[in-house]
């Protein structure tokens, strides 16, 4: 085998190497689940604001209902003692008042503790709903994990098989030849070679000067040029 059929080997190799390595470092499944770990810590924001704007409603209603409990035990307790009572007509007169308010009292309190109750409800519900939504985006981000780490196991294990088939083709490559385009590689961050096509450089994609172009066509089959732009080894 030619140098340049050996270079044109190693250079495929990387090809394929970047192509794999690329798609596993940018999986669609990868960005959805950046996504919807974005909305869930959204989630988790609001949920918080919810519950701390519901746990003075919360605290009112407790209170309230706290309230009417003991009225309503004052009022059993009133309404008992009315019923044995012997005591003085004096004493019968101020109890039935206190009754008469302790109930109108109770009853006012009954009403403001069934609107607090309804809100309290109102927003036990928003609660739940945002939760419910955060338990589904929570189920899909799990879901979303486990197909991420299959496809990159199974993309790591396709580019572990390519690196030993780009071994063999590195060891195709004579030694000096071989430094020249690591050495490219290594600043060009890819490959270390690229093809003349339609006369630009497919690896920087920047057309060559027409003397270089020239050049390039002239060399013999173990002679290679860098491409003026990025550095990379010329295959015609």
């Amino acid at each position: 085998m030619s140098d340049h059929d050996a270079l044109g080997a190693l250079l495929d190799a990387d090809r394929w190497i970047e192509r794999v390595s690329f798609q596993r470092n940018h999986l669609a499944e990868s960005d959805e689940l950046e996504a919807v770990e974005s909305v869930l810590r959204a989630e988790a924001a609001a949920l918080r604001d919810a519950q701390a704007a519901a746990a003075p409603a919360r605290v009112a209603y407790e209170e309230a209902s706290e309230r009417a409990d003991r009225l309503q035990r004052r009022r059993r307790e009133l309404e008992t003692a009315l019923a044995v009572s012997t005591a003085s007509s004096r004493d019968l007169t101020a109890m039935q008042h206190e009754l008469a308010s302790v109930i109108v009292q109770s009853e006012r309190d009954d009403e403001v503790a069934l609107g607090m109750l309804a809100e309290v409800e109102e927003r036990d519900a928003a609660i739940e709903a945002l939760r419910e939504v955060a338990r589904e985006n929570a189920a899909r981000r799990e879901s979303l994990r486990v197909t991420v780490d299959e496809l990159r196991a199974t993309l790591d294990d396709e580019i572990a098989v390519l690196r030993v088939t780009r071994a063999t083709h590195a060891s195709a490559v004579s030694g000096p030849l071989l430094d020249r385009y690591e050495r490219a590689r290594t600043r060009a961050g890819t490959s270390g070679a690229s093809r003349v096509v339609e006369g630009r450089c497919d690896g920087c994609r920047i057309a060559l000067a027409p003397l270089d172009a020239d050049r390039v066509r002239a060399l013999a089959d173990n002679e290679f040029m860098e491409c003026p732009s990025c550095g990379r080894l010329l295959l015609r």
